[in-house]
């Protein structure tokens, strides 16, 4: 792997902690060992988390008023593996990347998928983009795309979707993630069930596009920027939608993208139990689809995602959803926030192991309510920091990912080499 950040800058770093985390693991492996938890077990087990890095995460964001460029953003998608090769280099728990196009296509494929091998980096689904015009394309998406009243532009639509296809065949990709911002901002704007036809028509056609050993996954979102009725607005219509096209759709859930206040993890028990959980991205929310880094609001509602996930892969350990992380930046290195992002992940799922099945189960059928809430929430508690500084430590990673970047100077040199250029980033979202 050619490692960006000089490894020994990184060895460097990680000298001086090592003695305190040494310690800190020690003393959390005695704890656990108590509890009746090998700690070796634990830290194998972090070392299998992987979740992908979304390129258009490593530049910043904004909002629908503005947008303010970080130094050094990436201004193509070569500059953009290099910031996720960074991402991998110091987490060593995101050894994929989820390209969107046309934001991030080329020319040359195969040459993307040699500088990627090169660092080590692999492709997740690849993402389409018909909620927005492009300079080149024929018709416009304003009145929707896939769901449009006009045959040509949805015909349009599904001709990019099929594109994302073929270019995601060739970097190595085996999925293909479809969201669309198509709905209604007024009542009475369209025919509510008509449009949902339309969609499937479309659909239909994508979906027969699809290789043999690819997935579709039907990302759902409650509003914005379709205020009054959004097509595919939740859980139900995308399930219902998933298993009108067959078994390569599955639903994707994005943990933003649900009101306030609602029970992601009821829905990822449902959609796993019915076998059509295809994968999540992963950020957190306030009021709305805030886009904010995963586990900065509420990291107890991630923890009992990842609870359910573990339960879904007790009962089938084929299961293997796709995990993503979709977070737009704003006011943070991108590149901090996605390690961080990608720490807390993996912190979640790590802990979701450490929850005593046997008791909870126990506790459950006898309506013990207490100890069951109880038996969550010890794993909850329980600070596995260590184990995921030891896992990374092992991987050549980082101890203190934000730690060893930030020494490393990175983003001064990259603002170096990349000058702001009116147009040149296709980084972020705004």
């Amino acid at each position: 792997m050619n490692a960006v950040i000089d490894a020994g800058r990184v060895a460097e770093h990680n000298a001086k902690v090592g003695a305190d985390l040494q310690a800190d693991y020690d003393a959390l492996g005695g704890m656990l060992a108590r509890r009746g938890a090998d700690i070796e077990q634990l830290t194998a087990l972090a070392q299998t988390f992987a979740v992908a890095v979304p390129s258009w995460g490593v530049g910043t964001g904004g909002t629908r008023f503005a947008r303010f460029p970080g130094k050094g953003e990436p201004r193509n998608v070569f500059e953009k593996m290099e910031d996720c090769a960074v991402i991998h280099q110091l987490t060593r728990a995101t050894p994929t990347v989820s390209l969107h196009f046309p934001w991030d296509r080329t020319d040359d494929p195969a040459a993307l998928r040699e500088i990627a091998s090169g660092y080590g980096l692999g492709f997740d689904a690849v993402n389409s983009n018909t909620f927005q015009d492009q300079l080149d394309q024929d018709h416009s998406y304003k009145y929707g795309s896939l769901t449009a009243t006009s045959g040509a532009v949805r015909a349009q639509a599904v001709a990019h979707n099929i594109d994302c296809i073929e270019l995601g065949q060739a970097l190595g990709s085996k999925a293909l993630t479809v969201w669309v911002g198509d709905g209604a901002n007024f009542p009475g704007q369209s025919n509510l069930r008509g449009a949902l036809e339309r969609y499937l028509d479309s659909m239909r056609d994508i979906y027969g596009a699809l290789p043999a050993d690819w997935q579709l996954f039907i990302e759902h979102k409650l509003f914005e920027p379709a205020f009054y009725a959004t097509t595919i607005a939740d859980w139900g219509t995308s399930f219902a939608c998933a298993t009108e096209l067959g078994p390569k759709a599955k639903c994707l859930v994005d943990l933003g993208h649900h009101a306030p206040n609602t029970n992601i993890e009821m829905i990822v028990a449902r959609l796993a139990q019915f076998g059509k959980l295809g994968g999540f991205h992963f950020n957190d929310s306030k009021y709305g689809d805030d886009d904010l880094d995963s586990g900065s609001i509420n990291p107890f509602q991630l923890f009992l995602v990842f609870n359910e996930l573990a339960d879904a892969a007790g009962r089938a350990p084929s299961f293997a959803p796709a995990y993503m992380l979709d977070q737009s930046h704003n006011v943070t290195d991108p590149i901090e926030s996605l390690m961080s992002s990608a720490v807390e992940v993996q912190r979640a799922f790590v802990q979701a192991a450490l929850v005593d099945r046997n008791a909870l189960r126990t506790h459950q059928e006898a309506n013990d309510v207490l100890n069951a809430a109880q038996t969550l929430k010890q794993a909850y508690r329980t600070d596995v920091s260590p184990i995921l500084a030891m896992a990374r430590l092992r991987a050549g990673g980082a101890a203190d990912p934000v730690g060893a970047y930030r020494a490393s100077g990175y983003r001064s040199v990259a603002a170096e080499r990349r000058p702001a250029k009116a147009g040149a980033s296709s980084s972020g979202i705004v």
